[in-house]
């Protein structure tokens, strides 16, 4: 059951405030999706494209010289949410939209732009410019057809020869239908036929408003009346050809739009897999600066492993959502410190209530957590060994429906922790050995705490009771 507290020490809430940094939906979806694993190379890979992330951050809003090998600002806010759009090019024959063509060469533009200024940095940030490789040029593709899409997602009259003309002779089309129904209206002016004198639209037909007790006096076709049934709209009988004219050119319009859309979405499908793999990259991009901005505005660092010896050190350490919370209230945060080594694996804690006892606790599995997903951990300094779980009994245990007083269910959780504990866990204790009489607690912490010590794993307890202290 690996990282089975991962819950009661707000990994998930410290995973929100962290998605706060991400631009783009996709970001934001990838930080979520962060988990806590024991796989040492993939760690400090992670970590250490977050740790180029901070420096390039720390340059961009530093005073740099304007020209070529500056740091610009990546704003992946900016990137369009485009997942649709990959399921469209994977189904042959399928076509996008207008709309989604746009979204497209949008955020290619974008990616385009990331990549020529993160390859010009490659001696300061290879590993971020090793990813930009990923980010595809498909300036060619967006040129040629750039003339076909205005900014709405609509095709442009310059789309191809075939709408422009087409288009025209639309045009043309409605002014002879206009001119057609001005003469009708003017004919039955003044015979107390119209109702209103303008021509409108029903059906997508061109239609004059009469009063109804006059349709009898009128040949044509009937579109339907007003809310009141006082006014019939009329296609007038020496219009119907000119529409019926017009609906069949505005078919040939919407065969061509639908033609012309088919060839752009062919040739993006062409290039389906490196459009993937930039949408991929650039929400990739978008984790690791998240990480970075989440560094730089809570002062964290990128956490080291150690292996041999086994090293568990923590500077100047703090919650980041008690941090959060304090910085709303305009309080200072109270940093801890402590070190454990192979020699000395458990820190057991004493002091007053609100003294920080659990929040030391909390601050410790948290942090811990956030290490073994690759996010830097706010403090000075941080060194962590490789962890296989984090195991933690903080809080009240009290189960009314399991029929569990606070002491049974303590108990039994310490019991759960004590069959999973390896060598390689980290166990946290808060109150060891409460909920009880103290003379008991005391010796029956006592028990547990060195369990714990003999399984090889770190360990941090707090407790008030003396025979613990003596311990």
């Amino acid at each position: 059951m690996p990282f089975s507290s991962a819950g009661l020490l707000q990994f998930d809430e410290l995973k929100d405030l962290l998605a706060r940094y991400a631009g783009s939906s996709a970001g934001r979806a990838l930080v979520l999706a962060l988990d806590q694993h024991g796989d040492r190379n993939a760690l400090e890979n992670g970590l250490a494209d977050a740790g180029e992330a901070i420096q390039y951050l720390r340059e961009v809003s530093g005073v740099q010289e304007p020209g070529r090998g500056s740091a610009i600002r990546l704003r992946f806010d900016q990137v369009r949410e485009l997942q649709d759009v990959i399921r469209v090019l994977e189904v042959e024959g399928a076509s996008l939209t207008g709309r989604e063509i746009l979204d497209l060469f949008h955020t290619l533009g974008i990616a385009r732009e990331y990549r020529a200024a993160l390859l010009a940095l490659s001696d300061r940030y290879p590993r971020l410019a090793r990813r930009a490789t990923k980010l595809a040029d498909l300036g060619d593709l967006a040129r040629r057809y750039a003339r076909a899409l205005l900014p709405d997602g609509s095709l442009s009259d310059d789309a191809s020869v075939a709408l422009g003309r087409i288009r025209r002779d639309i045009e043309r089309q409605q002014r002879s239908i206009q001119d057609s129904l001005e003469r009708f209206l003017r004919a039955h002016r003044h015979d107390g036929t119209l109702q209103e004198d303008f021509v409108t639209i029903r059906e997508d037909r061109y239609v004059v408003p009469i009063v109804a007790g006059q349709k009898g006096r009128i040949d044509g076709v009937i579109h339907g009346s007003s809310g009141t049934g006082r006014t019939l709209f009329v296609e007038p009988l020496e219009t119907i050809d000119l529409n019926n004219q017009l609906v069949r050119l505005r078919e040939d319009e919407l065969r061509e739009i639908e033609r012309i859309l088919a060839e752009i979405t062919a040739a993006l499908r062409e290039h389906s897999d490196d459009i993937a793999s930039t949408v991929e990259t650039l929400a990739e991009l978008d984790c690791i600066f998240a990480k970075a901005g989440f560094a730089r505005d809570y002062n964290a660092t990128v956490p080291r492993f150690s292996d041999s010896p086994r090293r568990f050190v923590l500077r100047e350490a703090r919650h980041p959502l008690l941090e959060s919370v304090l910085r709303k209230q305009r309080k200072p945060i109270i940093p801890i410190s402590f070190e454990l080594s192979e020699e000395q694996r458990c820190l057991l804690i004493s002091g007053p209530n609100t003294g920080g006892k659990t929040v030391t606790m909390k601050t410790t599995g948290l942090l811990a957590l956030m290490a073994h997903a690759a996010i830097p951990v706010p403090c000075t300094e941080a060194d962590f060994p490789v962890l296989d779980d984090v195991l933690a009994d903080i809080g009240d245990t009290q189960s009314i429906a399991e029929s569990l007083s606070s002491f049974s269910g303590h108990l039994l959780h310490v019991k759960e922790m004590l069959a999973h504990v390896t060598p390689q866990s980290l166990v946290l204790l808060d109150e060891l050995g409460r909920a009880t009489d103290p003379e008991e607690g005391g010796a029956l912490g006592v028990a547990i705490l060195d369990e714990f010590r003999k399984s090889g794993a770190f360990c941090l307890a707090s407790t008030h009771l003396l025979p613990l202290k003596l311990y």
